[in-house]
This record gives structure tokens, C-alpha cells and sequence, in this order.
């Protein structure tokens, strides 16, 4: 793949996440927000009299031109790096055209870079968790997300190798056995992390959580679809169609 397509694939893969960044800023917004204001009122109604914390941003900035900010250019910036894998990857994963590749990638990495941390450790809304492990519950994260890329990676290898002996549908059930037993073993091994005060609402914390999967699902679901079809026409564009010519009329 020469320089050009990738520079095109990239600037596409921008724009795509821009798109998908849009859509996931709609469930945010209806879906998250909501669930954000009802964990800040549990937390302001429990913390002590005596603490008044100075709010730098005003909730209502945070809730509306701080998020767009925060997820319109998170969509760009995931959009670039995935457009980049999805150089790598085209035509290497196997006989997959544009578009099914963009929705296999798009589907490997919300598994890889958020579903397998997420299992582990869930996000969790305001008043929950401890500022003085902050830094702790970070690096467990993000560990755990590294482990995901690393072993999915590890696990396309796998099944590519295991092809020619065992058949694809084969090497793909071991590749994805192989993955999900040492992700399994992860999770046994990481310390867990379990910081919700006891008389935290149960149906608070589990709309927030799934507000948040749907958010991801909604960003890399919109990315593949979008980048796609984008990808698609840039890489096997449509012949263009000959002018018809006028039939000539030959005098007799």
C-alpha cells in the first residue's frame, strides 16, 4: 500500500471518527448525562456538611461543550490510529473486502480495547471510588487494555498459523479459546477493585455502566460502518460509465 492510500485512509479515518464521534455524543448525552447528575446529587447529599468544593466549570459547560469537546475529539484521534491498523490489517486477516474488514477491525478493537477492561474493571460514576487510588485503578486499566490488544493480536497469529493444519474454522475455535483462557487468567491474577460505598443505588450504578458500553458500542459500531464505506469507495472505486453517444442518422 503506497504512501498516498494510507495519507487518504487516515484523513478518511478522521472524518469516520468525527461521524462516529457525533452519534456517540447523542448517547452520552441523552443516555450518560442523566446518570452523571443523579451519582453527583448521591454525592453531594452524602459528603459533609463542612466541605465546599470551589467549581472551576460549571456543571451545565461540562455536561454540554466540555463533553462535545471531550468525545468529538476522542472520535478524531481513535479514528486516525484505527485508520492506521487498518492498513496493516487489509489483507491480512483474510479474503475480506473493504468494508468487512473496517467491521471486523472496528469489532476486534471495542472487544479488545474496551469490553475485555471493562469486565474487569467497570467504569463508575461520581462518588465512587477512592481519590487516593486513583492512580492505581488507572494502571490496572490500562494494563488490562494492553493485555486485550496484545492478545487478540497474538490470537489472529495464532489462527493464521493453525490454518493450514487444523483447517480455518478450526484454528479460528482454538485461537478464540487460547484468548479467552488467558484473559480469564488475567482477571484471576489482577488485584480487583471494589470501592462502591454500600448504600449506593444498585440501579444507578448499573444504568451508568451500561450507558457507558453503549456509548463505545455506538462510537466503534459508527466508526466501522462509516470508515467502511468510505474505504470501499476509495479502494475499489466504481468505473465511470461511458457517455452515451447520440445514434447517428445516415442519409439514404
Amino acid at each position: 500500500m503506497n504512501s498516498a492510500t494510507v495519507r487518504n485512509l487516515l484523513v478518511r479515518g478522521m472524518l469516520a471518527g468525527l461521524a462516529a464521534g457525533v452519534l456517540a455524543l447523542v448517547v452520552a448525552y441523552f443516555l450518560g448525562e442523566p446518570n452523571v447528575d443523579s451519582a453527583i446529587g448521591f454525592e453531594e447529599s452524602h459528603a459533609p456538611a463542612h466541605e465546599h468544593e470551589v467549581e472551576l466549570v460549571s456543571r451545565s459547560l461540562q455536561s454540554t461543550a466540555g463533553l462535545a469537546t471531550g468525545v468529538l475529539v476522542y472520535g478524531v484521534a481513535f479514528g486516525g490510529i484505527a485508520a492506521l491498523a487498518y492498513c496493516f490489517a487489509l489483507g491480512r486477516v483474510g479474503r475480506f473486502g473493504p468494508r468487512a474488514t473496517a467491521l471486523l477491525l472496528s469489532g476486534a478493537a471495542l472487544l479488545a480495547v474496551y469490553v475485555v477492561p471493562f469486565l474487569k474493571y467497570p467504569a463508575n460514576p461520581p462518588a465512587v471510588g477512592d481519590h487516593d487510588t486513583i492512580a492505581q485503578r488507572t494502571i490496572l486499566f490500562f494494563l488490562m487494555m494492553l493485555l486485550g490488544v496484545l492478545l487478540a493480536i497474538a490470537a489472529v497469529i495464532t489462527g493464521k498459523r493453525l490454518a493450514p493444519r487444523l483447517g480455518t474454522w478450526y484454528a479460528t475455535v482454538v485461537a478464540i479459546l487460547g484468548f479467552i483462557a488467558l484473559i480469564g487468567l488475567a482477571y484471576a491474577f489482577l488485584p480487583a477493585i471494589n470501592e462502591v460505598p454500600a448504600d449506593f443505588p444498585a440501579t444507578l450504578l448499573w444504568r451508568f455502566r451500561l450507558s457507558t458500553l453503549a456509548l463505545q458500542i455506538t462510537l466503534w459500531t459508527g466508526f466501522g460502518l462509516v470508515f467502511g464505506e468510505l474505504a470501499e469507495r476509495l479502494l475499489n472505486p466504481k468505473p465511470a460509465k461511458a457517455p452515451a453517444r447520440a445514434a447517428v442518422t445516415v442519409p439514404q
